[in-house]
Formats: structure tokens, sequence, C-alpha cells
């Protein structure tokens, strides 16, 4: 599914990464862990597709269209409610019946109540549970999520948990976090980056 050699990243005279080696298979759970500063955003930037190494080598088995990115920033439209943004990202990526598994995102997500409300009233735990039913609309084969933890509360944390433990082992993730005993036990795969 994804197998990263020697991997490497420079930006001018500072590098970020250097000789990260990866193998993550369909089904795994890799767990990415570091320091801040440790180019773990830089890793996974790659491994979506997002930035290209300046050294080494990745493969990445999945169509574009089929990878799901979660970033530091949510990628949401504030002005735009939840559902329209769903909606948007929903035609961008040609997802069938794509109404109804916006309804059962948000529904999922604790977010249907809200679905019309503009996303610049939410707070940032909503904005977050928005931003991972964006990553999960399009049903990715490969999940790429950097600190998918982030601004959630104590429900927001329960209901990504119990998303990850029902994707692993059919979807393929990439997960960084600064609370790895959190996702600990569904990991097949460690990668700590220094």
């Amino acid at each position: 599914m994804l197998t990263a050699r020697k991997l490497g990243k420079r930006y001018g005279d500072k590098r970020v990464l250097r000789g990260v080696d990866l193998d993550v298979a369909l089904g795994d759970l890799a767990l990415v862990t570091g320091p801040n500063g440790s180019g773990k955003t830089t890793l996974l930037r790659i491994c979506a597709g997002l930035a290209l190494p300046t050294e080494g080598e990745i493969a990445v088995d999945v169509p574009r269209a089929r990878v799901g990115y979660l970033a530091h920033e949510p990628l949401v439209y504030r002005e735009l409610t939840a559902f329209e943004n769903l909606d948007l990202y929903g035609r961008l990526y040609r997802v069938p019946e794509r109404r109804e598994r916006i309804g059962m995102l948000l529904e999922r997500f604790g977010l249907w109540e809200v679905r019309h409300d503009r996303v610049a009233s939410y707070s940032r735990g909503m904005t977050q549970r928005l931003a991972l039913c964006r990553v999960l609309l399009h049903d990715p084969q490969l999940l790429v999520l950097d600190e998918p933890f982030t601004a959630l509360d104590e429900a927001g944390a329960a209901l990504l948990d119990a998303q990850l433990a029902e994707l692993v082992g059919d979807r393929t993730l990439l997960v960084s976090t600064h609370d790895p005993d959190r996702i600990a036990s569904l990991a097949t795969v460690r990668l700590a980056l220094a």
C-alpha cells in the first residue's frame, strides 16, 4: 500500500526528514510519533501526495482520489454551513448517494442539529468534527491524519476512537499524534521520528 525508502526532505539548507523507511500494508494503522519539529507533518504531506521528497523513494498504491487527508487546518469553508461544505466536497469527489452519506456522517459526529449553521459559529472542536466528516466522506482507502484529536472534547475523541477502531483492518491509516497511548492498541506499524 505505502512504501518509503531512505525518504528525506529539505527546505533549502534545512533538513526536515532524513532516511525514513516505512512499510504500511492494507488494513494497517501506522502510528507516527516524535517531538515538534521532527518532520511528522512533512512525512504525512509526502505520503498524501501533497509534497515531494528531496531524497529517497516513496510508492503509494492508491489513486489520489482515494486518499483522505486531515491537516492541522480543518480545510472547510467557514462562511458555508456544515451541510454545504460536505455537499461541495461530495460533488468534487463524485460521492454516490452523497446526501445520505453526508447525513450519516453528520449524525455520527454529532453535528446533525447544527448542519445548517455556518461553520464560523462553530467551536474549534465542532470544526474538527466537521473536518473528520470531510475526510471520511468519499470513503478513502488511505487515511492520512495529522493530529486528528486536536480540539476534540472527550465525547468527540471517543467518537474518533470508535471510528478508527472500525476502520483498522479495512482501510489503511497513517496517524500522527502527541497522544500515542490513545491509539497504541490499534497500531500495527510504529515510526518514531527524532
